[in-house]
């Protein structure tokens, strides 16, 4: 049971009575959770001891939850590819990625991504983890990705993500000279019918937020910050090309492709709470060298 992953809390006066089933859904282990311990290879302790959900918690008590070892699915094979890890501790990664590199296989590129990456990297370290990517950036997209090394802490962080508090902040270039320094889109954003990739703003998509800033002008270009208050894929690429201002070198979505030959957008910074460790997290990533040179 060594490799298995642990969380561990010492029972409080309030939790005097207690089911442990009660204690533990108070920690955010989720049902789903519980079911794959009972199944899959995990256990509970009180104290050094095996128990069950049936278990009443005593005042003191010290309760450790080992997870099921997880195992990468078949079809996702490590590869010794480097990676910029921004931030490491024994439950989160944060990285930084290059453009021109998927976060996880597709059909056009089945090997080479991030994902790929990860898997490679845990096996050369000894980590029992399969890869939980909670901020997914396009193939073209450059910057931070937050990576959770366990389901678990998935999931804490899907709530966190549910509730706006994994903030992103982002870095672009739009074609064109911005009038207003500042602005908000709220445009549905959905599939586009006649493609799988491709989305446009349409009024029976989902909603979808964005704000902008202008940072500075040039002949060509803006260079502008953006904050998103939704997730929506392709969300920035669409309200951008929307307002007239496609990001430059974003052929999919209108805009021109002489200056740089992807999408000039990067993920500039991000901030939250660590779910585990109850500690603020605040980084950002340098622009990438072929955003850098234009200014």
């Amino acid at each position: 049971m060594a490799n298995n992953f642990s969380l561990e809390w010492t029972a409080e006066a309030p939790d005097q009575g207690k089911l442990l089933k009660e204690f533990l859904k108070e920690k955010e282990i989720s049902r789903a959770a519980l079911t794959d311990i009972k199944f899959k290879g995990g256990f509970i302790s009180v104290n050094g001891q095996e128990v069950n959900v049936r278990y009443k918690v005593n005042c003191d008590d010290v309760v450790r939850v080992f997870f099921p070892v997880e195992v990468p699915s078949i079809g996702l094979k490590g590869e010794d590819s480097p990676i910029s890890i921004v931030y490491e501790d024994e439950f989160i990664l944060i990285v930084n990625k290059p453009a021109e590199m998927n976060t996880i296989p597709s059909r056009e590129h089945p090997t080479g991504s991030l994902a790929n990456a990860l898997i490679g990297y845990y096996e050369k370290n000894g980590i029992a983890a399969t890869t939980h990517i909670v901020t997914r950036l396009d193939r073209d997209t450059s910057g931070l990705v937050l990576i959770a090394k366990h389901s678990h802490i998935h999931h804490l962080f899907s709530k966190q993500q549910r509730a706006g508090d994994v903030k992103r902040t982002y870095e672009a270039f739009a074609e064109g000279r911005f009038l207003l320094d500042e602005g908000r889109i709220e445009k549905p954003i959905a599939r586009k019918s006649d493609s799988i990739i491709e989305r446009e703003v349409h009024p029976d998509g989902q909603y979808a937020c964005t704000l902008y800033e202008v940072l500075q002008r040039y002949d060509e270009f803006t260079h502008i910050r953006l904050r998103l208050l939704t997730g929506r894929t392709h969300q920035i690429r669409v309200h951008m090309a929307h307002i007239g201002h496609p990001l430059l070198g974003d052929s999919l979505y209108g805009g021109k492709r002489n200056l740089i030959e992807r999408q000039a957008l990067h993920c500039r910074e991000i901030k939250f709470s660590h779910p585990v460790l109850q500690k603020e997290i605040h980084l950002t990533s340098n622009l990438p060298i072929d955003m850098k040179k234009m200014i």
